[in-house]
């Protein structure tokens, strides 16, 4: 499992990105249970998600943030990246953020793109 840990702090609401390996939604399910099995994930506020199958089927779930989902399987189809999940996850600082929260899901993805897609 990849990690980036408090990539994106915004008016108290923090978030992390994780990924890893998932070629069907049973592989996305362990790799989510894994994810939260760590308590600090199991406590957030959302883990959004989203996985393009490796016969182009995108997979997604917001988890209570509205279209958070769409937003990584878009970057994922954008990438051609197949066959992985990438999370998002937020812990609610308590404001809301508007439209910004879809801008720090792009710029959660983006940061693991290039962490660990496209390793220089």
């Amino acid at each position: 499992m990849n990690q980036l840990e408090g990539i994106i702090s915004d008016r108290g609401s923090r978030y992390s990105v994780s990924g890893g390996p998932a070629a069907t939604r049973s592989e996305v399910d362990a790799f989510l249970k894994l994810l939260k099995k760590n308590k600090k994930y199991a406590k957030a506020t959302h883990n959004t998600w989203a996985v393009l199958l490796p016969d182009g089927t995108p997979l997604k779930g917001d988890d209570g943030e509205s279209g958070a989902g769409m937003v990584i399987a878009r970057m994922l189809e954008r990438e051609g990246l197949v066959g992985h999940v990438i999370v998002v996850t937020r812990w609610y600082g308590g404001k809301h953020l508007g439209g910004d929260r879809f801008r720090h899901v792009q710029d959660a993805v983006r940061a693991y793109v290039e962490a660990f897609v496209h390793k220089g």
